[in-house]
């Protein structure tokens, strides 16, 4: 059994919002305040894009007419799992069910070493 950190990616609509950085801030106090505190213990940020063209790091968000699409990045650790597959699995399971409703994707899952 071994240890593992789990990367989700989530994408989270904002309606009724006037600025990118606003939405952002909408959408990670929204996830915190759901994820608290059964879940306090995930790690909540905002995804990064690699633009093709100028290879910068982007922040993973979008506004339309005032609505935002802001992708998040939730990181959690998981204990005593039998496999990397297995970990995905419980994180998955613990997010959602704090997350109710809001997609999840499994992004990377990294053995953590002792």
């Amino acid at each position: 059994m071994a240890d593992y950190l789990v990367t989700v990616e989530s994408g989270w609509i904002i309606k009724d919002v006037e600025t990118l950085d606003d939405a952002i801030g909408i959408a990670i106090s929204e996830a915190g305040k759901r994820l608290n505190p059964s879940a306090k213990f995930v790690e909540i940020e905002i995804g990064q894009l690699t633009c093709p063209f100028c290879e910068q790091e982007l922040n993973n968000a979008l506004l339309v007419g005032n609505l935002a699409l802001v992708g998040l990045i939730l990181e959690m650790k998981v204990f005593k799992a039998e496999s990397e597959e297995h970990a995905g699995r419980i994180a998955k399971s613990v997010i959602g069910r704090a997350l109710r409703d809001i997609p999840l994707k499994i992004v990377e899952v990294e053995e953590i070493k002792a």
